[in-house]
This record gives C-alpha cells, structure tokens and sequence, in this order.
C-alpha cells in the first residue's frame, strides 16, 4: 500500500476543488472534458477553474459581496500574483491555483500566457470606470486585444497540455496554435452574442462601439466565428487521438449554438441566453466519439 506524501494529498484535494469549479460552471465543457484522456482531462479542467475564478472576480461576485470597484482591482491584482508566484513555486495555499500552477509547470507554460489573460481581465474592470449609466464599447483593437487575453490564450494553454509529450514540427505547431487560438476567439465570440442582456446590464458591449448590436452588426459577427470555427476544425486532426474528441464536443456544441444565435432576431438574443437542449448535446458528443474512433481504426 503506497502512502501519499502532505503534498501529494493536498494535490488531490486541489484538483477534486477544480472539478467542482468546472462542474458548478459549465455543463458544456464539463461533458467535453469527460471525453479527453485520463492524462489531458484533469489538466484541463485545472485551467478551466482558474480562469473562471478569475473572471468571477471581474464579472460580479467581488461586487455582489460588496468590494469597491478599487478592492475589486486589488483582489485581481492578488490572485494574478499568486498565481505567478505559485507557477514558480509549484505550491500554493489557494487550491485552484496551486491545481493550476501544477500543470503550467508540468506543461511548460508560464506569464507569457497567463500576462495577457489578467491584463483582459482587468479590461472588464475598466471599462466599469467612471460609466455614469453610460455603455462602454469595444472598437475592433479592444476587442481584439480582450478576446486575445480572455480566449485565445487559454485555448493555447490547452493546446500545451494536449501535445506536452508529442513531437511535432513547426508547421504543426503553428497549425495547431492558430486552430486554438481561432476556437478560443469562435467561443468567446459566441458567448457576447449568447449573453448581450447581461453584459448590456454591466455596461459592456464588447461588439461595438455603439450601445446595442443590430440585424446587419449580428449577421457580421455570425459570418466571422463561422470562419473561426471552420479555421479551428482544420487544426482538430493535428491533435493526439486522445484529445480529439473532446475537442470536437467543444466545437460541435458552439457550431450549434452559432445556427441557433443565426436563427434569431436580435431582440430575442437581448431577452434570453440560448442554449443548447441536453438532448442535442448528447449527439453531438456521439457523433464527435464516432468520427474519432474511425480515424483510430484507419
């Protein structure tokens, strides 16, 4: 019988903190996550459940328990710096980040991913800076450096768990850092036009200068993460077989999600988050296994 170590059991308390995190938050990437293999899937969800902590900070919690907007800058401010320090370390007392820290080490990434991220995060809160009621908008630079840090980054966070022990050669890697980054944009991208009554509630509108979004203004932004996904599912067979799965899941679930978002008028989108029936989830997880496990049998 083997006797795990202080840490080793700290560490196992710290990722059972992050499924919870992935499980409370998102059922969609919950169920993606089940299909990746046994040696991806917990690193996943560790990034997942950084993240989302950190973007609870921005997006609501910290002001709901009452911080300032100045003690909500602060408690961003100090989660990013244990997390930096705790990738450095490869411990910390927070158990989400110490989960987190352990596999930026073991995947060999570090503040030049997670810079861009807080720096995002920190864009959320100042935009709330000094609104008056008014809304602040998102030219094309914003967005695009907001969606990079927010996105695109934890897609290549991934992207370095899933190819940690592969041998891949330059255009590889830059096939399947651009298929990430492009998926990570496409599901952000998404998730703005699923959620334009609450981010219109906090003053934001991150796809646009202007207040609200119109017909013309929804069918441009559709068009695009089309393109961003269609990009991402060319980098899909670059990946280990065991990671692709899930992958598809993902992008599945979001390809749905754009036909439905397609389907309705903008007024609609202001009133109700769209998603997708549990059902339709389902098969598209049957169909993303199916289509993986034919490429493993040829």
């Amino acid at each position: 019988m083997t006797t795990l170590t202080a840490l080793q059991t700290f560490t196992d308390a710290s990722h059972r903190a992050a499924n919870e995190v992935i499980g409370s938050y998102s059922t969609s990437f919950g169920m993606a996550t089940r299909l990746l293999g046994p040696r991806h899937r917990q690193h996943v969800r560790n990034v997942y459940a950084m993240v989302r902590v950190a973007d609870e900070i921005v997006d609501g919690v910290a002001q709901q328990a009452g911080l300032s907007l100045r003690e909500q800058h602060d408690a961003l401010a100090r989660f990013r710096e244990e997390t930096e320090r705790a990738m450095a370390c490869g411990y910390s007392a927070d158990m989400i980040i110490h989960a987190f820290a352990g596999t930026a080490r073991l995947c060999g990434f570090g503040e030049e991913l997670t810079g861009p991220f807080f720096d995002a995060m920190a864009m959320d809160l100042e935009s709330a800076e000094g609104q008056g009621g008014e809304v602040a908008g998102f030219g094309e630079a914003r967005h695009d450096t907001y969606v990079f840090g927010s996105a695109e980054v934890v897609g290549l966070m991934c992207v370095r768990v899933f190819v940690r022990d592969e041998v891949l050669n330059d255009a590889d890697v830059k096939a399947v850092d651009r298929g990430a980054c492009q998926l990570g944009a496409a599901f952000q991208d998404i998730n703005f036009l699923r959620d334009l009554h609450d981010d219109l509630e906090r003053g934001r509108n991150y796809l646009g200068e202007e207040g609200t979004l119109d017909e013309e203004a929804k069918a441009a932004w559709v068009t695009k993460v089309r393109k961003q996904l269609d990009d991402a599912a060319l980098a899909i067979p670059l990946l280990p077989k065991d990671a692709r799965a899930a992958v598809r899941c993902a992008h599945g679930v979001f390809e749905n999600l754009v036909d439905r978002i397609s389907a309705t008028p903008v007024a609609g989108l202001y009133e109700d988050r769209l998603r997708v029936p549990d059902a339709v989830k389902v098969w598209i997880a049957v169909k993303a296994v199916a289509r993986t496990m034919a490429e493993r049998a040829s």
